[in-house]
């Protein structure tokens, strides 16, 4: 499974290859570590991969056996470092809180493992540099949690913006909200701990909203950004604002709100305007496309058109991505990636993109909004 790009082999580490399947070991059996559990789990039953979870790691030793209970994994250990180690594994999932990315993406890549990291990668732009490093001289593979690359709507959104007869894209207006994730479903506390968490809504949340910009609007020339901190955890704001120019000559303007609206769920509002079209969205992984062109009346693409035209684009089966898995496709994907001998996507490189751009806005937010220029 060694990646096809070039690296220097005196730094190269042979790349873990002991078992026919690929064996997975789960790092973290919180929310997010479910989250992906339940879609591995999904794949093995349909036996759409050959994979099957190896080991599962989590400090707390209740916790870890329950979820081995559940996939079958004969490794269970509170040691990442043992799970690591182990014969059994040879691509791991990284699901800890962010402070604990960048020491288990380094020991993995010592041991030429592939890896999936979940975003963000870590709290500082210089500890990405190192971790892509890392993975890129040991000759792994290494995927990232960015996980609207694997957003239907989203997908078919940038697909219908391609029209080349709408013109240039002008502005997009994004709005991200969510109820603070230490409550309701997420219940994940450790993210009002600046030291485990690294700060607040842009970097932990918003991630995926830049690199979606990034995506929709190609590379970013400037940045000004604000934080806030209304709920008074040190060093976790809870609103983020950006404004963002692009090479095009495009800008786009991000607002990132965390709330205690419990009963509202998880949104995303998107906007964009070219000039000679409109098109909105409301939701981030499925949901109905509204868009006009030209003098034409608006036109609606409902939701289970956006996700057939999702899976037709990419060639798989309609049927079989249906349950647990039209929730969690980057799973899929990122595995089929190594079992194919590919190098995943979304990875690394193009995490450390979205890390530059949350980067800049903090620094912007650190002057007062003055401009940093990334050009």
């Amino acid at each position: 499974m060694a990646s096809a790009r070039t690296r220097d082999p005196a730094r190269s580490i042979p790349v873990r290859t002991t078992v026919p399947t690929l064996g997975i070991g789960l790092i973290g059996c919180g929310f997010v570590g479910r989250f992906h559990s339940t879609a591995i789990r999904d794949i093995i039953r349909r036996g759409l991969l050959d994979i099957r979870h190896a080991a599962v790691c989590d400090l707390d030793e209740t916790r870890a056996r329950s979820f081995a209970d559940i996939t079958g994994a004969p490794l269970v250990t509170t040691d990442a470092r043992e799970l690591i180690a182990s014969p059994e594994v040879n691509v791991v999932y990284i699901c800890v809180p962010t402070a604990g990315h960048k020491p288990l993406v380094l020991e993995a890549a010592a041991h030429g493992m592939h890896v999936f990291c979940e975003k963000p990668l870590a709290a500082t732009l210089p500890d990405v540099e190192e971790m892509l490093a890392a993975v890129e001289n040991a000759g792994v593979r290494a995927g990232v949690g960015l996980i609207l690359r694997h957003s239907p709507i989203l997908t078919v959104l940038k697909s219908l913006t391609e029209d080349p007869t709408i013109g240039r894209l002008m502005t997009i207006v994004f709005r991200d909200d969510q109820f603070f994730p230490i409550q309701g479903h997420y219940q994940s506390d450790w993210r009002k701990d600046r030291a485990l968490a690294g700060a607040g809504t842009l970097l932990e949340h918003s991630i995926h909203d830049v690199d979606v910009l990034r995506w929709f609007a190609g590379d970013v020339t400037g940045a000004r950004g604000t934080i806030r901190n209304f709920a008074g955890h040190d060093g976790v704001e809870d609103l983020a604002t950006a404004h963002l120019e692009f090479d095009s000559g495009a800008q786009a303007q991000l607002v990132s709100v965390w709330h205690n609206v419990l009963a509202r769920p998880s949104s995303r509002r998107l906007e964009l305007f070219f000039e000679n079209a409109y098109f909105h969205v409301e939701n981030d992984f499925s949901g109905p496309i509204m868009y006009q062109k030209h003098g034409d009346n608006a036109v609606v693409l409902a939701e289970d058109e956006v996700r057939v035209r999702y899976l037709v684009s990419l060639g798989v089966d309609v049927a079989a991505f249906a349950g647990p898995l039209r929730y969690s496709l980057e799973d899929y994907f990122f595995l089929a990636a190594l079992l194919n001998d590919r190098d995943p996507f979304p990875d690394f490189r193009v995490a450390i993109e979205a890390h530059r751009l949350v980067d800049a806005i903090y620094r912007s937010a650190g002057t007062g909004g003055e401009r940093v220029n990334l050009a």
